[in-house]
């Protein structure tokens, strides 16, 4: 019999390993559609975008309820540790949030991380008592220095943000995975099924979309889809695939042939 197969950030459990975001959708009636049809139990949500001043506006929280669904706030936009930071104190005095993602950028064109604006932020958010979930290259030095600096999860990305061009570099995505203590969720650059199931297979704990549902020709069967590949790569990660050859190797056996 298989066992439950769940897993842990910062002291909180969760079955579904697909984190998926809140930005581009139609409308907020699609966004909780395709959060539903996904299985997530988490949604990221961009601070600089959520409605904090117009009570009579529309909110994201009457179509997701954050007492079912754990809301990350992440720094989406910011380009400077200070941002990321005064970013985040906003959304903990609107929320109460302490489980954060961390994203702080390079520049707009690539929107690459900047790994040192976002170490020295992951040091300041943790002594502030945050929790953070940090966005970063697919590089496992720096990674690494994410996880020193406190980081309760990495998110390396798979590629540049909203490109839809898959997992790039899956040796050091998979080096990644082999030397962090903390989960490792694929973050950015997934386009389809297959991504998302390809990073589940080099033994992440989960990836993290918004994109690749968001624009999708209908989000609601590709969040769907997107929740059968997740859970699909996991299994066949588990179930630890066969070793590659170089030549073939018959299924039957050859000897004894009529």
């Amino acid at each position: 019999m298989m066992t439950e197969d769940t897993w842990t950030v910062a002291g909180r459990t969760f079955s579904s390993r697909l984190i998926v975001g809140t930005g581009k959708y139609k409308s907020l009636e699609q966004n909780a559609a395709a959060v539903a049809a996904s299985g997530a139990e988490i949604v990221t949500v961009a601070v600089r975008r959520v409605n904090l001043t117009d009570p009579n506006a529309p909110k994201l929280t009457d179509f997701i309820d954050p007492k079912v669904t754990t809301y990350l706030p992440n720094t989406a936009g910011c380009f400077t540790a200070e941002e990321a930071i005064r970013t985040l104190r906003l959304a903990r005095e609107a929320g109460g949030w302490k489980l954060v993602k961390l994203e702080v950028l390079a520049e707009a064109k690539t929107l690459y991380p900047d790994m040192i604006e976002t170490v020295r932020a992951t040091e300041l958010l943790t002594k502030e008592g945050f929790e953070v979930m940090v966005y970063c290259t697919d590089d496992p030095i720096m990674a690494r220095r994410c996880e020193e600096a406190g980081a309760v999860a990495i998110m390396p990305l798979g590629a540049p943000i909203g490109s839809g061009l898959g997992v790039q570099n899956p040796v050091t995505i998979r080096l990644i995975v082999e030397g962090a203590k903390v989960p490792v969720l694929v973050d950015a650059g997934v386009g389809t099924a297959s991504d998302a199931a390809f990073a589940m297979e080099l033994g992440c704990d989960g990836v993290l979309m918004n994109t690749a549902i968001a624009e999708a020709k209908d989000p609601i069967l590709m969040a769907r889809a997107m929740k059968a590949a997740v859970e699909s790569g996991r299994l066949a990660y588990r179930a630890g695939r066969m070793g590659k050859r170089m030549y073939a190797d018959p299924s039957s056996p050859l000897a004894g042939l009529i």
